[in-house]
Formats: C-alpha cells, sequence, structure tokens
C-alpha cells in the first residue's frame, strides 16, 4: 500500500488497534482456543513454515463488509523446538479491490503497510504433493519459490497467479 505522513490521529488510532487487539490474543497463546473458535491452519501439510497461519474463514469473508481489530483473520504462531506452537501475532485481510483510503480507515497508511502476495506458482489443483518440491536447495511452489513469471511457472507445470488473494497486515 501507499505509504502517508503520520498525523498524531492516526498514531492515536494504531495504538486502539493494538490494545484490541492484544486484548484478544491474549485467548489464543494455545492453539487449541484458536480452534474451538473456528481458526484452522493453513497449508496444515507445509510442515516448515516460519510462520503458521490459522485463519478464520468466516472471519475472513466478513472483512470484505466490516474491520473488527478484535477478530483478525488469522492468528500467526511459530513453531518451537519442541514443537508446540507459540503466539506471534495476527493478521488482518481485506477484498484485492479496495482502495488506498478505505484501507487506511482500517489501519492507518503511515503506520503500517498493507501488502499483497503477487506473482506466485503454485502446483496444480489435486497436485499437494508438490508443494514439497525443490529446485536448488528451494521451495519449487509458494511464497519462498524464486519462480517470479507465467512462463516459469509454465516450465515446471503449476499455476501462476499475479495476486493471489486480497489484501492484508500483519501485526506481530
Amino acid at each position: 500500500s501507499p505509504a502517508r505522513i503520520a498525523t498524531s490521529e492516526d498514531s492515536a488510532r494504531a495504538r486502539a488497534v493494538a490494545a484490541e487487539l492484544k486484548v484478544a490474543l491474549a485467548r489464543y497463546a494455545d492453539t487449541s482456543a484458536a480452534v474451538a473458535d473456528g481458526y484452522r491452519m493453513f497449508l496444515p501439510n507445509l510442515k516448515t513454515q516460519r510462520v503458521y497461519h490459522f485463519t478464520n474463514y468466516r472471519r475472513a469473508f466478513m472483512e470484505a463488509f466490516r474491520f473488527d481489530s478484535a477478530k483478525p483473520t488469522s492468528i500467526l504462531y511459530t513453531k518451537q523446538a519442541d514443537g508446540t506452537f507459540k503466539l506471534v501475532g495476527a493478521m488482518y485481510t481485506a477484498p484485492k479491490r479496495m482502495r488506498a483510503e478505505r484501507l487506511d480507515e482500517r489501519i492507518p497508511l503511515s503506520i503500517a503497510r498493507w501488502h499483497k502476495h503477487v506473482n506466485w506458482c503454485l502446483p496444480k489443483k489435486r497436485e499437494g504433493r508438490r508443494w514439497l518440491e525443490q529446485e536448488n536447495g528451494k521451495p519449487r511452489f509458494g511464497p519462498e519459490s524464486p519462480i517470479a513469471t507465467k512462463a516459469e511457472c509454465e516450465a515446471v507445470d503449476g499455476r501462476f497467479h499475479e495476486s493471489l488473494f486480497g489484501w492484508m497486515i500483519h501485526a506481530n
């Protein structure tokens, strides 16, 4: 998203969102609470994620119509050496066609930047096992793949997405 010059009102709004989120996240220190509230691990078969997103798809749908800082789309965790998950933050989403002014109403653009996932190569549908493929020590598919063009993606028999999902912003 575009950057904006910060105002004192922006800082106050951002602090209010952060305070409300902090209270809302306190209950999700354990992933079982997130699962009980309808959150599901995104890409559960991908065992080497740097940050695991537990996503509530109902909340994701509702983000097209409203913003509630106490109800993030995803709860973010990292996996610890002992296999347990540690709460590290949350993610909010917005529709991919939402204008910058509307994003700014949710989270001030002068304080944080929204982003989209662009130029992704993914395995074809029903070929989930291909998520594990690597080339030169890097994943062939997904966010850490070096593949960034449609031609490169087609060369490895993948599906290219110029823009995957919509807008998102992480609060850690």
